[in-house]
């Protein structure tokens, strides 16, 4: 056989669909600034889904730092990774002031968040050790965890009686081995907008020996009093052992950090594979995160008017009787009874004609038979995107009750 036989788009999941979706459903193209409207195929639409939480992105404060940065240093500054010849005195300061904003000790600086959490893992554990995971985890702590030639034990998602089970397992197996225990969860689980048990697990410290790693990319600057993360919120933050975060979604930019102890970053400095062999990040988006990250503490204006939107969204559409499963986070999740077809039906009434842009997802992120539109608010968002959004999905719901959508294959037809 042809190896390359496999690869084609039709042998996929979603790739089955490329012939008729491309550009459409799969690789859509907004354009415009970014903010709560853009446009799609040369319409304004109400955008829900771009993970610009804070509404920073276009902020004047944050496009002149970019900007002046990109004129001083160019693209190309520093040259080299960060062991070799891309270290900055920027990069250390932003370091220790990610760090100290979610009480650690010490911070590192990573170009991408999913290859830095890969990278973490990688470095953290060894085939001695074993990894403990949530079930709904993001692809990149499955695929970290996936690549650790060690053991490997998953629990069922956000729930203690089954990560015990597992630490049991795992406890079992690291005694003979001599290695040591990982567990991973996230801050929000970002594709339902639910929250990790992160006082549950902490609490099973007290009979398990363990360390625990959290994903906050969603909670980062939008979770905790003043905004550092689902562990401040649930009054855990120094029980998280490995704090990660990216720059992705409320600092609406390029990058991430880790954060934890001085000896554990130290550590990481010079095991993370992704780093070592990597360019150091540009001084534009280091210099850029120093304005994010200041307009993130001190501009609690930004997160108030985040959570004033998130609020009237999902106070809205519960009150029409829409299933948001369970977020208590910006991420709002509407669900459905369907399948593939229908939800391109709807998608398609959606956009075309009522010029609401969101995100769907179906199986196998989620189970068969079930679709979901994924909204994500933002503190651009206004009210008014608000209320007609709940009356385009108002409309959808009535549709469906009368078999509006019951295609049976995918088309772009009218």
């Amino acid at each position: 056989m042809d190896i390359f036989d496999k690869l084609k788009a039709e042998n996929t999941d979603l790739g089955k669909y490329r012939k008729v979706g491309h550009g459409y459903f799969t690789f859509p193209q907004l354009e415009g600034k970014i903010g709560p409207v853009m446009k799609f195929q040369g319409e304004d639409v109400i955008t829900w889904s771009v993970n610009n939480y804070l509404g920073l992105a276009e902020h004047p404060e944050v496009r002149k730092a970019d900007a002046d940065a990109a004129k001083e240093w160019g693209l190309a500054y520093p040259m080299g990774a960060r062991m070799m010849t891309g270290q900055t005195k920027y990069h250390v300061e932003l370091e220790q002031k990610l760090a100290t904003f979610v009480g650690k000790e010490a911070g590192y600086l990573l170009n991408f968040g999913y290859q830095g959490m890969v990278s973490i893992i990688d470095s953290v554990v060894d085939r001695k050790d074993v990894i403990v995971y949530d079930a709904d985890s993001h692809a990149c702590i499955l695929d970290g965890s996936r690549l650790h030639m060690g053991k490997r034990f998953v629990f069922k998602h956000n729930d203690m009686e089954s990560l015990e089970k597992q630490l049991g397992h795992a406890e079992k197996y690291a005694a003979n081995t001599g290695g040591g225990i990982l567990v991973i969860s996230e801050g929000v689980f970002g594709m339902e907008g639910d929250l990790g048990n992160l006082k549950g697990i902490v609490a099973l410290k007290e009979k398990f020996q363990f360390r625990l790693l959290v994903d906050d990319a969603h909670g980062f600057g939008t979770m905790g009093d003043t905004g550092a993360g689902v562990g401040e919120h649930f009054g855990v933050q120094d029980e998280i052992d490995i704090y990660f975060a990216t720059f992705a979604k409320s600092m609406a930019g390029i990058g991430a950090f880790v954060a934890g102890d001085k000896e554990m970053i130290d550590y990481l400095q010079y095991t993370m594979r992704s780093q070592i062999f990597a360019k150091s990040l540009p001084m534009p988006m280091v210099m850029g995160a120093f304005k994010r990250l200041e307009l993130l503490q001190n501009r609690p204006e930004f997160k108030a008017n985040l959570w004033k939107v998130v609020n009237a969204l999902q106070k809205g559409l519960r009150e029409k009787g829409f299933d948001l499963g369970a977020t208590e986070s910006p991420v709002t999740p509407v669900f459905f009874e369907g399948n593939v077809p229908m939800v391109t039906e709807i998608m398609k009434d959606l956009r075309s004609n009522y010029k609401i842009f969101c995100s769907v997802v179906v199986y196998p992120v989620i189970p068969k038979g079930k679709i979901m539109l994924r909204l994500i608010p933002t503190g651009a968002h206004t009210l008014e995107h608000v209320e007609k959004t709940i009356a385009a999905f108002t409309d959808v719901a009535k549709n469906i009750k009368v078999g509006k959508y019951n295609a049976t294959e995918v088309t772009l037809g009218e």
